[in-house]
């Protein structure tokens, strides 16, 4: 029994020292796979940050091309406005021109016979009161 006795302290030296390193490689795989799962969420998140940011780009272009044919449109149409309140100016500005030359003394050939109706006008009145003046 003496030699059987010998060889369990050996044995149980070897199964500890088995044991010890068999500990440190399954808490060093845990320590990689903790690791590895850390890589892993994080280049996820890096994925998924670089997919939004990339939908979001697209997403933002779309909306302001949108936007650009919106404006362009409205300032085709605000300067067709323009334009149309321009000539109606114009048409006012010639109308006033024409009544402020009626409205002044002087003759030209717009309102020349205007200016002799004045005149016959005159001349029948001061005929009418000679006439008046004879009875």
């Amino acid at each position: 029994m003496q030699p059987l006795a010998e060889s369990t302290p050996v044995h149980s030296r070897r199964t500890s020292a088995r044991n010890g390193s068999s500990v440190k490689w399954f808490l060093l795989f845990w320590i990689v796979m903790i690791g590895l799962g850390f890589y892993a969420v994080y280049s996820y998140t890096n994925h998924l940050k670089e997919q939004v940011l990339s939908s979001l780009s697209t997403q933002s272009q779309q909306q302001l091309t949108v936007l650009k044919t919106d404006y362009e449109s409205r300032i085709g149409v605000l300067s067709q406005q323009v334009k149309e309140l321009q000539s109606t100016v114009d048409t006012f500005n010639e109308l006033l021109t024409f009544t402020k030359d009626n409205a002044s003394n002087k003759t030209d050939n717009s309102n020349k016979l205007y200016t002799q109706l004045n005149e016959v006008r005159k001349q029948l009145a001061a005929l009418q009161k000679e006439m008046d003046l004879l009875k």
